[in-house]
């Protein structure tokens, strides 16, 4: 049996900062992960970091490539009905975000645990949760064919929604699905654009994001029925650059192609006894305000200044507000996202009266200061969420 003071089961963006923040207050860490390390660190998922989360990277020590290689942006880019037009986070919040792909920050903070000689267990896969309510709750898992247990004194589940960290905490799910899909792709193509466009389009939604001057990042709404069979290459092509009125995107090698059902959910609380949700695992935002990751570092953030709070004074006064700390962030950013999902989504039945109404709404968030700063400062962030 293996033993040390948090197990964290998870090496997501989540697991992986948390065991980072918990070395630098001097507390021991195992990161428990069923994927192979080189799965983890090719697995694409979010791109877009809040002005909090990069200067959380930077902070500690773990920002560097990002800042050499991440790209700064300071607005976004609105098409619809023909026209388009700029948001300027810049102007209207006095901050911006980087594109920086989730693969790279794990990447780095990987790197940067095996430096510090952190430890963690790859291909090794949590089965079970025990003895919360005690001083030693333990994790069964999986390791070479083989069952062992890790002891600790307290475990961050970090392991996504489909993870088993959730089944150990008594709480009340809130979820919604959406009517309809994304499908993505990661293309060797140089971006159309130097900001995201987010389209508004008669024939549904389309994304224009990127990853590096020479890898484009572009997503298209489908049906939430639709399979990868009915999308070969030409017609996601052809739908892109028509959603995008962009003439000029130029097909290139697609490296990576997938559809993703659009959901939120949300946990209350995080918390149960000495097991601490975090990211994926306690809430799901659909990606259309691109929270994800962030929510991830934030709730880390929080859980590690906890801990940390514990382990010198023994005091439970941080621990026991981690759910409440972290939800009010997540409410905020589950309503900024189910709000830009529903503004820029054609709905499934067509209403011809919904699509009026969205288009007038654009309108006003493109020329009114308030309401443009009103999406400017969700997206970007609040500081003190």
């Amino acid at each position: 049996m293996g033993a040390t003071q948090v197990g964290i089961i998870g090496a997501g963006p989540a697991g992986l900062m948390l065991s980072h923040l918990l070395h630098r207050h001097g507390i021991a860490s195992v990161v428990l992960e069923r994927r192979s390390r080189d799965y983890v660190e090719r697995r694409v998922r979010a791109g877009v970091l809040e002005q909090g989360s990069a200067d959380l990277l930077e902070s500690t020590g773990v920002g560097g490539r990002m800042t050499g290689e991440g790209l700064t942006h300071d607005g976004i880019k609105l098409r619809f009905a023909g026209e388009e037009h700029r948001i300027d986070f810049r102007q209207l919040t006095g901050r911006g975000i980087t594109v920086y792909g989730q693969q790279e920050v794990v990447k780095d903070l990987i790197k940067q645990r095996l430096a510090d000689g952190g430890e963690i267990w790859f291909e090794a896969e949590a089965t079970a949760v025990e003895g919360v309510e005690n001083e030693r709750p333990r994790i069964a898992y999986r390791r070479n064919g083989e069952p062992a247990t890790l002891e600790c004194e307290f475990v961050a589940g970090c392991d996504g929604s489909h993870g088993i960290a959730r089944a150990g905490v008594e709480a009340k799910s809130y979820e919604r699905a959406y009517p309809f899909s994304w499908l993505g792709i990661l293309a060797k193509t140089p971006p159309a654009s130097d900001e995201l466009i987010y389209a508004y389009h008669d024939r549904g939604f389309a994304l224009h994001s990127m990853r590096s001057p020479e890898i484009s990042r572009l997503y298209l709404q489908v049906d939430a029925d639709d399979t990868m069979d009915a999308w070969p290459e030409a017609r996601i092509w052809d739908e892109l650059r028509l959603r995008l009125a962009e003439a000029e995107l130029q097909p290139g090698e697609i490296i990576e192609a997938g559809i993703t059902p659009m959901r939120s959910m949300v946990t209350e609380p995080m918390q149960h006894g000495r097991l601490f949700l975090a990211g994926d695992a306690a809430h799901i935002v659909p990606a259309t305000g691109a929270k994800g990751m962030n929510l991830a570092l934030a709730d880390v953030k929080v859980l590690a200044e906890a801990l940390a709070a514990w382990y010198r004074s023994k005091s439970r006064e941080l621990l026991d507000r981690y759910s409440e700390r972290c939800l009010r962030r997540v409410w905020r950013a589950e309503h900024f996202s189910a709000w830009m999902t529903a503004l820029l989504h054609r709905d499934p039945a067509g209403d011809p009266f919904d699509h009026k109404l969205r288009l007038s709404y654009l309108r006003y968030v493109v020329t009114s200061q308030a309401a443009a700063t009103t999406l400017a400062e969700n997206y970007v962030g609040f500081e003190n969420a």
